[in-house]
């Protein structure tokens, strides 16, 4: 099976860093995000990873050219901003199979891809998190407060889908899926999700998340 990495942001929280280095190459315990990625997608099965790049594209295409991962590599370069809806439609014309995974870039889970291939059409789904205390309230008064960062019942989207290929033309031409085809899908009903509950899940968007994630990372992705 083929997996898409989402790989073309400009990484604009991140910065100075992602100034002089794309997001999908910020290290984190010395190894690159789209390197602990595509060992990730290499352990779930995954034998061809096409990814999608845009800003500072050829470090990418540098960094990657002669590590061998166990995997096949293909590029779909945007010359311009697609979005990602736009960016999986353009990478699309590279799958013949009848369906593939998509992986927002700048994720690092354990999540079990097994459990979503094995349902067409869905999105990876973990429990909502906050890095708030969480209260619970009885008029004005403080009943309880509580520090766990899952909130029991409400679901977010993870940033790792199994589509299938039907669907790449539904996809705008340009802006996001999760605007556009997402929406659509779940108005007719014909989009799942698999609940992924305590999962080890990192978004890396700061310095803070890459400082959490470089103590967990190799427990996360062997």
């Amino acid at each position: 099976m083929k997996a898409i990495i989402l790989a073309g942001g400009r990484g604009k929280r991140l910065r100075p860093i992602t100034d002089y280095v794309p997001k999908p190459l910020i290290p984190i315990n010395n190894m690159p995000i789209i390197e602990w990625q595509i060992k990730y997608l290499k352990k779930h099965g995954i034998s061809e990873v096409i990814i999608c790049s845009g800003y500072k594209s050829e470090m990418i295409e540098n960094y990657l050219e002669n590590k061998k991962l166990g995997v096949k590599i293909i590029f779909s370069i945007e010359s311009k901003p697609l979005g990602t809806g736009g960016a999986i439609k353009k990478a699309g014309k590279k799958i013949k199979e009848n369906s593939f995974i998509v992986i927002n870039g700048d994720i690092i889970t354990n999540i079990d891809l097994k459990k979503l291939i094995g349902k067409e059409n869905s999105i990876a789904s973990i429990q909502l998190r906050t890095k708030f205390g969480i209260l619970q309230t009885e008029e004005n008064k403080i009943i309880k407060f509580d520090e766990k960062k899952e909130i029991t019942d409400l679901w977010m989207n993870a940033g790792i889908y199994h589509l299938k290929k039907e669907t790449l033309k539904e996809l705008p031409d340009v802006g996001d899926i999760e605007k556009t085809l997402f929406p659509e899908y779940a108005k007719k009903e014909k989009l799942s999700t698999v609940k992924f509950r305590n999962t080890k899940w990192h978004s890396i968007d700061s310095y803070k998340d890459i400082e959490e994630c470089s103590l967990v990372i190799e427990k996360i992705i062997k």
